[in-house]
């Protein structure tokens, strides 16, 4: 039997635990799971061409397909493409459809994701949160007023140089914690149900290779939410833009009236863009924006790539419309110059589906009631593995797990929110089971 070995930490800093080894399998706690997870680097690389875009995620997947094969289900594998595929059999005679559950491994590039150590903060008191391994990194209540309404719970967070990865390994862990459960308590009655992990959703690309035919499922929830009972189906609609400035070279000590510097045509571009709307920094709620995320090049040639989203899908066309507007305008001062326009889809508002499919929000809404909770609907402001496979034919809402503080070092989950949502999905694969009708007999 593996043990696990308790690190200690300064006095002044006890009771929290960093957990390097854990314990057996079978018997670990989801805390202890999730700690488990977080240790393994999966940050996936926007940059890489390869897929899944780094071969480090496969560690966490192939583990994950080995503990589902030692809880007994059978056909849990991962395939070239690191998605991790199971099936856990139906255990009633209804009819009931096949529900898919997914959460990614990868986590963002935003923030260092090597050798992250979680700390397991007992009984969270209600105090501004230092972490140990860079003292100026202060998870704080006035930052996070979240952590509030967590009084009494058991906080894990990462150590202050690494993001903690509760994105969203705290979805990976609750869907295992949940098969476990189905595993272990043959009185749970569900119908035919999928497991689906994906590598490369931070990157935006964590659905391409999954195989639909053989996921097989009706309908699907992604666990990748935020606060205890918020339940999500509508997204941003997203497009990628890369705009790409040819300037015209010469050597500079004989460039007067020949050179047109395409860094300085970016630089004068990315500067006319809006300041006071239309930006990630000055907009909330159902608001969208024109975002630039990335600039490269030289003199000759020069490329800034955006990101453009909005709740309404229409509205895209309008934004990238008013964008290469800007563009020509600048780039109509320097003669000589060209440009080229890219515009990729990368993902819709999946309510432009769930809205057909109302069963499917309904059920997780009853289910969280179930559990005594009140659910929370707000629109992400972001995309989730979900907003693709809803329209890949998987129309598939959003489940919280309780990460909070994405993308940061700042970043925490409650291990209370976590076995909540484990609950949830017990009740929500029972309320299918429930509405679900009998086969019909034949006649004779």
């Amino acid at each position: 039997m593996m043990s696990f070995t308790l690190t200690p930490l300064p006095s002044s800093l006890t009771p929290p635990k960093v957990y390097l080894f854990l314990s057996q399998t079978e018997l670990m706690s989801i805390a202890e799971r999730f700690m488990r997870y977080v240790a393994i680097d999966t940050q996936s690389d926007p940059d890489s061409s390869a897929f899944p875009s780094t071969e480090k995620q496969k560690v966490l997947s192939s583990l994950l397909a080995e503990e589902l094969l030692q809880m007994g289900i059978a056909d849990a594998h991962m395939d070239e493409w690191g998605y991790v595929y199971a099936t856990i059999p139906s255990n009633t005679n209804k009819d009931v459809p096949v529900i898919c559950f997914c959460s990614h491994v990868d986590t963002a590039p935003d923030c260092s994701g090597s050798n992250v150590k979680p700390i397991l903060h007992e009984q969270y008191a209600g105090q501004d949160i230092m972490l140990p391994d860079d003292p100026t990194q202060v998870i704080t209540t006035k930052e996070h007023p979240y952590l509030l309404q967590k009084i009494g719970d058991d906080i894990i967070t990462a150590s202050g140089l690494t993001l903690l990865g509760a994105d969203d390994k705290a979805g990976v862990a609750i869907i295992m914690e949940f098969v476990r459960r189905l595993v272990n308590d043959s009185s749970i009655q569900h119908g035919k149900l999928k497991i689906l992990f994906t590598p490369d959703e931070e990157v935006g690309r964590g659905v391409e290779h999954v195989d639909m035919q053989k996921l097989g499922a009706d309908f699907g929830y992604t666990l990748d939410g935020s606060e205890l009972g918020s339940l999500e189906f509508e997204t941003f609609s997203a497009d990628g833009v890369e705009v790409v400035i040819n300037g015209i070279i010469a050597h500079p000590g004989s460039a007067k009236g020949k050179m047109v510097n395409a860094i300085k045509i970016a630089a004068e571009f990315v500067a006319a863009l809006p300041k006071d709307t239309m930006a990630p920094e000055v907009t909330e709620g159902r608001q969208g924006f024109i975002h630039p995320t990335d600039i490269r090049g030289g003199a000759e040639s020069a490329s800034v790539k955006f990101i453009i989203r909005d709740f309404e899908t229409a509205q895209l066309a309008e934004h990238e419309a008013l964008l290469e507007e800007i563009l020509k305008r600048v780039i109509s001062q320097y003669p000589g110059a060209t440009y080229q326009y890219i515009v990729k889809e990368q993902y819709r508002n999946m309510r432009e589906i769930l809205d057909q499919h109302p069963d499917v929000v309904r059920h997780a809404a009853d289910a969280i009631r179930a559990c005594g909770l009140t659910p929370l609907s707000e629109p992400v402001r972001g995309g989730t593995d979900g907003s693709r496979l809803s329209f890949m034919g998987l129309p598939c809402p959003n489940i919280f797990t309780g990460e909070m503080a994405l993308h940061s070092k700042h970043e925490f989950v409650s291990v209370q929110d976590m076995e909540k949502a484990v609950d949830v999905l017990v009740k929500l694969v029972q309320g299918w089971e429930n509405s679900a009708a009998l086969p019909t007999l034949p006649t004779s």
